[in-house]
């Protein structure tokens, strides 16, 4: 493990499947304190995490400490500088990894962490080759066997998406335990839909403004059998959390709010209900308008020029 590590890059998931692998290798080569400390930027000061990536003790002589969204501390360069300046004399034998959420665009204000950081990793979409590789690295954790052509049919059936491949994976070792075997059949039965989870992986799709993948999460839930109607509200509840209102799917609305602004989200709210009036009259084909209605959400905010106003006379 390296002293510090800074992960970007915009797969979140492929983020989320490293830290996991992380996690595990360090409690596999540290059991004297095998648990990671984990952090929140925006909830964290400087000087606390500084305090666990330089301190020790007898009984813990090393840490492995993650900071989430460190891109928070970009609005303060004092913060960002002495965040930095920390990284670059680490102590003892701790770790540190910053990980920063996906951004159309690098953040400038982040390039100081970026450069004291040991090492960069950046999180890409992964080809097919990557999901079958990753596939096979997790199941000789596990001690689980499972086929080559097993592991195909699973990559060629997530079309791609490492989060729905990573969670169908996670659902088959849970299915078949540790030295278990993976069947054609165990793979059937896990990857019959189910509306609840594409549901959720829908709306992540449409709240992180990934148009592409959400239409094809959406293909997803209707044929799980989810209702045009559900589908519409649980976009209104999605736009309508991120302007403040009750959210059941809290932290998809707190990712909208924080790409769109409360004039965009406002936009978005009146094509959402402009689309369900259509659905309701029988003005338009309920696909047709679920497909734009999820275009509208998902799509990236429009760019705005600045027109100058005439000087007042």
């Amino acid at each position: 493990m390296p002293a510090t590590l800074y992960l970007e890059g915009p797969e979140e998931s492929i983020k989320a499947a490293l830290l996991v692998e992380l996690r595990h290798r360090w409690a596999e080569g540290c059991p004297e304190a095998p648990a990671a400390r984990v952090f929140r930027a925006a909830e964290s000061g400087v000087d606390e995490i500084l305090a666990t990536f330089h301190g020790a003790s007898l009984f813990t002589p090393r840490e492995l400490s993650i900071v989430l969204d460190v891109e928070d501390l970009g609005r303060s360069e004092r913060k960002v500088a002495a965040l930095a300046e920390g990284l670059a004399r680490p102590a003892g034998s701790s770790s540190l990894v910053l990980v920063e959420r996906a951004s159309e665009a690098p953040r400038k204000s982040l390039e100081p962490l970026r450069t004291a950081c040991q090492v960069i990793t950046s999180a890409t979409p992964p080809t097919r080759r990557d999901l079958f590789a990753w596939g096979e690295r997790r199941a000789a954790r596990e001690r689980v066997a499972v086929e080559r052509a097993v592991l195909e049919q699973l990559v060629d059936a997530c079309e791609g998406d490492p989060a729905v491949f990573f969670n169908e994976l996670e659902k088959l070792f849970t299915w078949v335990g540790a030295g278990g075997r993976i069947t054609e059949p165990d793979l059937a039965a896990s990857l019959r839909p189910v509306a609840g989870a594409d549901l959720a992986e829908y709306l992540a799709a449409v709240a992180l403004g990934q148009p592409a993948l959400a239409a094809q999460r959406l293909g997803r839930v209707l044929a799980a059998g989810a209702s045009e109607g559900t589908l519409l509200f649980a976009l209104s509840n999605l736009v309508g959390g991120a302007l403040g209102g009750w959210a059941r799917h809290r932290e998809a609305s707190d990712a909208l709010r924080r790409r769109a602004s409360p004039r965009d989200l406002a936009r978005m709210l009146d094509a959402l209900y402009r689309a369900e009036a259509a659905w309701k009259r029988g003005r338009a084909d309920s696909v047709a308008v679920l497909e734009q209605a999820t275009r509208v959400a998902a799509s990236p905010p429009p760019r705005r020029e600045n027109v100058a106003r005439p000087a007042a006379t």
